[in-house]
């Protein structure tokens, strides 16, 4: 396999009408659970690392990033390496020459003109430093200390509004409020389909659904059949990571060596990997 770049991958997911999947890494179990699972399910992937994760991991963003882009140079599938929802001008700085081909630019929580200039000089900085940027407009629910209108039922990203955005800001794909919210633990959320159809038409940018973890499979389908190009998923890999190794420690409680239990949660992740990127990527 080789390491590629995210607007390769994305480009043509959205030719083929398809999605790539972009799962969120913590750890590097994580980074191989991930690449394992695309493996075997024979689906390009996207190896996200957010900015909580490297909050994470005491501020250091290359450590992870070098050892994700290690772990998918060895593998059988196309990787991206992607730095999500980056918040900190100066991290988004680090992403090239840390070995990130994308990045999201995440200024969704500022109104609207604060968010238009900021991405616009994200985005200016991004394109010069050869990355492809991802942006949000339309706040997706679910992260902390959003605003409350953030979270108010029936929020939606206005296609107009986006198509000027995008126009004005010179992204190369937007995040966009469609009915999904971040750290869902069940899979209950319903999109709005003809919504993201009007979006496809209006924007000349692939679109990327946040929060769907919180979406079950016939919806996530649906949603690409409409003109999503790039799904995230992290917080299912965290239940799936999770109780793995609860089940394992529960087995074995009097157990001293990690490696037993982090096995398990790796495995875990593969397998939900495997089965989400047959879901949005096949």
């Amino acid at each position: 396999m080789s390491l590629v770049s995210t607007g390769e991958l994305v480009a043509k997911a959205a030719a083929g009408g398809r999605a790539v999947p972009a799962f969120n890494v913590i750890t590097l179990e994580y980074a191989e659970a991930v690449t394992a699972g695309a493996a075997a399910a024979g689906v390009p992937v996207i190896l996200q690392i957010s900015e909580n994760a490297v909050r994470f991991h005491g501020g250091r963003v290359r450590p992870l990033a070098q050892a994700a882009a290690a772990v998918a140079r060895g593998g059988s599938a196309d990787v991206a390496l992607h730095l999500d929802h980056v918040t900190d001008i100066r991290l988004l700085h680090e992403a090239a020459d840390a070995g990130f081909s994308s990045a999201m630019f995440d200024a969704g929580a500022l109104p609207y003109a604060d968010n238009l200039a900021a991405t616009l000089a994200a985005a200016r900085w991004a394109h010069g430093a050869g990355l492809w940027l991802e942006a949000e407009l339309g706040y997706v629910g679910g992260k902390p200390g959003a605003p409350a209108s953030a979270h108010a039922a029936g929020v939606r990203t206005d296609p107009d509004e986006a198509a000027r955005f995008v126009a004005d800001t010179g992204v190369d794909a937007l995040a966009v409020a469609v009915g999904s919210s971040h750290a869902m633990t069940e899979r209950s959320a319903s999109l709005d389909h003809p919504l993201i159809a009007r979006l496809r038409e209006a924007l000349p940018v692939p679109l990327v659904l946040h929060g769907s973890s919180g979406v079950a499979n016939d919806e996530l389908r649906r949603a690409v059949s409409a003109g999503v190009a790039k799904v995230n998923i992290g917080t299912a890999l965290g239940i799936a990571f999770t109780g793995a190794v609860r089940e394992a420690l529960a087995a074995k409680p009097d157990g001293a060596d990690p490696r037993h239990f982090l096995d398990r949660g790796r495995e875990a992740v593969a397998d939900t990997v495997r089965e989400l990127c047959e879901v949005v990527g096949a």
